[in-house]
């Protein structure tokens, strides 16, 4: 996915509920992506510093919050 007009979409604390939203969307044809850093699950912690971020392209911005509300 080009990381260029990306958006950020929603923000979790917990890894397992960004999948989850990531999988809603690619399910539904919408590329997104998970932004965020916990040192490869060792520095669970850093989630609750630094949320998890889903992003997806401008164009797709609106549907895929449309799916994720419902």
């Amino acid at each position: 996915m080009d990381d260029d007009g990306l958006f950020i979409i929603r923000t979790f604390a917990r890894e397992v509920d960004a999948r989850l939203a990531e999988a809603v969307l690619d399910a539904n044809g919408i590329d997104s992506i998970i932004i965020g850093d916990n040192a490869g699950g060792w520095l669970t912690y850093l989630d609750s510093l630094h949320p998890i971020r889903l992003a997806v392209k401008e164009t797709d911005v609106e549907t895929a919050i449309t799916l994720l509300d419902a």
